[in-house]
């Protein structure tokens, strides 16, 4: 089988390939990991990981979460409010949150823990890795992408995680009829989505429409105290 665990104290890896449809992704990093290891941190992964981290084989709903159950990935999931938000207000789904971010990751276990969420799963790593040697065609019924580094500086607009390569693997890894919702704060970023939606093109847009699950806090929250104004994408393929 394949797998895709990471170093538990490295940044996933970057330097050679991983597919033809990674190639984007094993040269261009989308994220810049930063963080201290604490020992309650540490503690919190040693004790919680084995729990909730996603299998690193082939994705297989059942084996993952005890039952067969339409699976969502969060890609990015910070502290995991977003997630945690979607597997309390959708039970019957199940949701895997991919993050870097190892404070991140136990904070959100902590949360999914203590509210006793069953169908939470982590992948402490790059989502890429894990979507390319993990998730077979239309095994997700949804993607979601809230407020991902933008990279705001024009020289590197090649590093944020909305490219052509990126929406091809997406929307295949998406069962028909399935979604991917984007956020931002930054309108030079949602402009580099608006662009890579239409060169795509293969795909049905719909702006404006903010999840009434999702809560405000986190870069919402910090967007809008700085007068940013949130800009949401609903995408599907096109049958």
């Amino acid at each position: 089988m394949s797998t895709c665990e990471p170093d538990p104290h490295k940044a996933p890896l970057t330097d050679t390939p991983l597919t033809q449809e990674g190639r984007h992704r094993a040269t261009v990093r989308t994220f810049t990991p930063r963080w201290r290891m604490s020992q309650q941190i540490q503690d919190r992964m040693d004790t919680l990981l084995p729990r909730f981290a996603v299998p690193t084989t082939p994705l297989d709903s059942a084996e993952v979460f005890g039952r067969d159950v339409p699976v969502v990935l969060e890609i990015g999931s910070g502290y995991g409010e977003s997630a945690i938000a979607y597997a309390r207000e959708r039970p019957d789904h199940g949701i895997v949150a991919a993050e870097v971010h190892v404070p991140g990751v136990a904070r959100l276990m902590v949360r999914a823990e203590e509210e006793g969420l069953d169908n939470v799963r982590v992948h402490r790593g790059d989502a890429i890795e894990y979507l390319v040697q993990c998730v077979g065609a239309d095994q997700l019924e949804a993607v979601h992408l809230f407020f991902p580094d933008p990279w705001p500086k024009a020289r590197h607009a090649k590093r944020r995680f909305i490219q052509q390569d990126t929406l091809d693997m997406l929307l295949h890894r998406l069962r028909p009829g399935g979604h991917l919702l984007i956020a931002t704060d930054h309108a030079a970023y949602a402009d580099h989505v608006r662009g890579q939606l239409e060169e795509h093109g293969d795909v049905v847009v719909v702006e404006g429409e903010r999840p009434t699950w999702r809560p405000s806090a986190g870069f919402e929250e910090k967007g809008r105290g700085a007068g940013r104004s949130i800009h949401e994408f609903r995408v599907t393929g096109q049958d």
